[in-house]
C-alpha cells in the first residue's frame, strides 16, 4: 500500500451528502453557513458533529456560541443554500436576505427549513481546514408532514456554487 490517495478522492466524490444550514449567535452577532460535514455520530446519547470551516465569520461567532442551530433545506429552496454557500458573512448580511425568526438561545432559525435542530455544543476539536463542533440536540422543529415524501439539498445541487470563502 502506497500513498496513493485518488480512491478515497473518488469515494468522496461519488457520495451525494446532505447539505446544511448552520447559524450561530453569540455577543450580539448572528452568522450562518452552509456544510456538507456533518453527520449523526450517537444514537445514546444523541450526538451530531458538524465541520465548519476556519476562516469563515459562522466560525468565529461559533466559537464564541454554547449553541447552534443546524437546518435541513426542501431540495426546492436551492436559493438558500446558495445564500448562506456563496455569500461571505463578512460581506453580507445573509439574515436580510431571507425569511427567519429568533429560536432558542436568541437562535436565528430560517423559516424555509424543512427540519432544524438547536445543539449544544458539548466539545469542539480541530478537524484539519474545519472545527468540528459535537452537539448534543436540545430542541427541533419540523415544518413538514411526511419527511420520506421530500427531497433535500444534496452536494450535487450546490457543487457549482463559488464559495464565499475557501476552506
Amino acid at each position: 500500500m502506497g500513498d496513493d490517495q485518488s480512491g478515497f478522492d473518488e469515494m468522496v466524490d461519488a457520495i451525494d451528502y446532505p447539505m446544511f444550514v448552520v447559524t450561530a449567535h453569540a455577543d450580539g452577532r448572528r452568522a450562518g453557513c452552509l456544510v456538507g460535514f456533518a453527520s449523526q455520530t450517537s444514537i445514546d446519547p444523541r450526538r451530531f458533529l458538524v465541520g465548519i470551516s476556519k476562516r469563515n465569520q459562522t466560525h468565529d461567532i461559533a466559537e464564541q456560541a454554547e449553541y447552534l442551530a443546524v437546518h435541513l433545506l426542501p431540495r426546492e429552496r436551492t436559493d438558500i443554500a446558495a445564500l448562506f454557500g456563496a455569500h461571505s458573512g463578512y460581506d453580507t448580511d445573509k439574515f436580510t436576505r431571507c425569511a427567519w425568526s429568533e429560536g432558542p438561545h436568541g437562535l436565528p432559525i430560517l423559516d424555509d427549513a424543512a427540519f432544524w435542530f438547536v445543539g449544544k455544543t458539548v466539545r469542539r476539536f480541530d478537524a484539519g481546514d474545519h472545527d468540528a463542533f459535537l452537539l448534543d440536540p436540545v430542541d427541533s422543529g419540523s415544518r413538514v408532514s411526511a419527511p420520506g415524501a421530500q427531497s433535500w439539498v444534496t452536494f450535487s445541487d450546490v457543487h457549482d456554487l463559488d464559495a464565499g470563502r475557501d476552506a
